[in-house]
């Protein structure tokens, strides 16, 4: 069995880390370089930088930090934000990201997950997917969370995964940045409906908010504020889910991990 990963997620803005809640009040968290190699340094499994507001702005995400991030650190991270052609996909794995994350230009172009795909293999591409509760279902939004597009999130992710990305990374709109845990019943929908791998993410509060979306069906989760404002550690997170017999990968190897109860 595979090990769930711990990933922190760095939201970029203005070559700064930002953190707000349902992508609204963005305040300052840190430097991106520097946050990174802090988590890498603590154990994190993987990192994920979104530009949020690349989109908006109709520029590219900055290579130049890209590549910062990649002289610093020894872990696999995935980039996003404003990505809207196969020779950015490049421009990114070439500048050291091991993926790259695409999402409003992938829904006006779904052409472009396959392009992708067989250009640098599924393993690269990663479909990120901003999901809003509507009426039975969810709605997939687009330009940071502040265009709605009329269609349906779970029947996207389907077509995402027939399209050749390698793995979702699914952010619930309406549980972002309010620390009460994960969209559950969202997280089902869509782990039950395919094969690839699925990142949570959206609403991490607390360690067993991370347990709780591993046990509704995702591979790994991604949380955010808890790590930037020292709420919790790598370590305690990872700690947490080894006692409640969940496979996590420590510093050193792969390993079950499991810490027995005390008496």
């Amino acid at each position: 069995m595979l090990a769930k990963r711990i990933i922190p997620c760095l939201d970029v803005s203005g070559g700064r880390v930002v953190k707000g809640v349902h992508f609204l009040d963005l305040k300052d968290a840190g430097d991106p370089v520097e946050l990174g190699h802090r988590y890498y340094r603590e154990g994190a499994d993987e990192l994920v930088f979104l530009d949020i507001t690349a989109t908006v702005e109709k520029r590219k995400t900055v290579v130049d930090w890209v590549k910062r991030v990649a002289d610093s650190i020894f872990i696999p991270f995935t980039v996003g934000g404003g990505i809207g052609t196969v020779g950015q996909v490049h421009d990114l794995l070439r500048a050291g990201a091991d993926k790259v994350s695409i999402n409003s230009a992938a829904v006006r172009n779904p052409d472009l997950l396959r392009e992708a795909s067989r250009a640098f293999g599924s393993q690269c591409i990663v479909l990120a997917v901003d999901a809003k509760r509507a009426q039975a279902s969810w709605e997939v939004f687009i330009n940071g969370g502040r265009v709605a597009t009329e269609r349906d999130a779970i029947e996207w992710i389907r077509q995402g995964e027939e399209l050749g990305v390698g793995e979702i990374l699914l952010t619930s709109m309406d549980y972002d940045g309010t620390q009460e845990g994960y969209d559950l019943k969202l997280l089902r929908a869509v782990s039950e409906c395919i094969r690839i791998p699925v990142i949570a993410s959206g609403g991490a509060g607390a360690p067993e908010h991370l347990l709780e979306a591993l046990e509704a069906g995702a591979d790994a989760v991604l949380a955010a504020s808890i790590f930037h404002y020292d709420q919790y550690s790598i370590a305690e997170v990872k700690e947490y889910l080894a006692r409640n017999s969940v496979i996590v990968r420590t510093q050193s190897k792969i390993s079950e991990f499991r810490i027995q109860n005390p008496e």
